[in-house]
């Protein structure tokens, strides 16, 4: 046999071998714990849905998942440390629409979602509503529309902070409508909430779940929704393309990713897990208290959402000239 084909018989023997390993290593996926990373503290919306859906998976592999909360700079301190995790499977992250795509178009980030992250599956969305304080004099979203209108720029709104789930919403409404008023950003939603209720700002577009709760108490009014479908959280309140908006839609959601490099098998079983799980009656139930509707879709579908989600709010936020403090 000549060196050659020796040579290249080895070749095969070591692709061969690289290939059954990758394999094995596929079906005995996972063998040790794994680290579910969350980007927001406990408590939230985010790390609520991480521990349900990391009871699921330990349920379904038998291995312990162990979330992890790595919080700060609205979600992005989380993603770049996920970012920089062995591509082995064993730790994954929990992103949703801030650090995992707002933030890298309003603010300078150290990790680059197209090459740091591999896109598994969107695992819930859910709305925001506008809401006005209790003896706010606008009963619709049509009157605050036309008295924004006539008076330009005397109208304010609360936000969650500069390129916040709140302030996006908001500006894609003054886009829409050609609206001006004027931006009142707080450090946190629950701020905003607090002035709302206590009449310094005119509104805001609130995350669903908190503003539920003062919707109930009677302590806000709710004028419109930003899914397009109406949610059971604030039953009877419209979407804004019922309340004189058509086509609007500004979606909070959350997504699963893997750290670049993570082998295609290993991908493939996170996928079919996420299937599963998200499926489950219970996380539904769960997931619908949270505000939110459990999902799962395929790789392709959250891929091309993620594409359609960037070109519409690279758009928004370019025009508008949208930073981060």
């Amino acid at each position: 046999m000549t060196k050659v084909c020796k040579r290249n018989l080895m070749m095969f023997f070591c692709i061969l071998f690289a290939c059954c390993s990758l394999n094995v290593f596929a079906q005995t996926f996972p063998s040790k714990p794994v680290r579910f990373i969350v980007t927001y503290p406990a408590g939230g919306s985010s790390d609520l849905m991480g521990r349900l859906m990391a009871k699921k998976l330990n349920d379904l592999w038998g291995q312990p998942i162990i979330v992890e909360n790595k919080s700060g700079a609205a979600g992005s301190i989380g993603m770049e440390y996920a970012a920089r995790q062995p591509a082995d499977g064993y730790a994954f992250v929990l992103g949703n629409i801030g650090p995992a795509l707002i933030n890298p178009l309003i603010s300078k980030v150290t990790y680059n979602m197209d090459k740091d992250f591999i896109p598994i599956a969107m695992i819930s969305s859910g709305p925001n509503v506008l809401v006005v304080p209790a003896n706010s004099p606008y009963k619709t979203l049509q009157d605050l529309l036309n008295a924004a209108k006539a008076k330009p720029d005397t109208l304010n709104f609360g936000t969650s902070g500069p390129g916040s789930m709140s302030h996006i919403a908001t500006e894609m409404m003054m886009r829409e409508a050609n609206l001006k008023m004027t931006h009142v950003p707080y450090k946190g939603g629950g701020l905003a909430l607090i002035d709302l209720m206590g009449g310094q700002i005119d509104f805001i577009v609130s995350d669903a779940l908190p503003a539920a709760e003062h919707i109930k108490s009677g302590k806000i009014r709710p004028l419109a929704i930003t899914s397009t479908a109406r949610t059971p959280l604030v039953p009877g309140v419209p979407t804004f393309s019922e309340a004189g908006l058509p086509g609007f839609a500004a979606l909070s959601w959350w997504g699963v990713y893997l750290p670049t490099g993570t082998p295609k098998d290993i991908q493939d079983k996170y996928h079919a897990a996420l299937v599963k799980i998200m499926g489950d009656p219970e996380i539904k139930e769960r997931f619908a208290a949270l505000g939110v509707q459990a999902q799962a879709t395929s790789m392709d579908e959250f891929k091309s959402f993620l594409s359609a989600e960037n070109t519409k709010y690279s758009k928004l936020i370019t025009e508008n000239k949208i930073k981060a403090d």
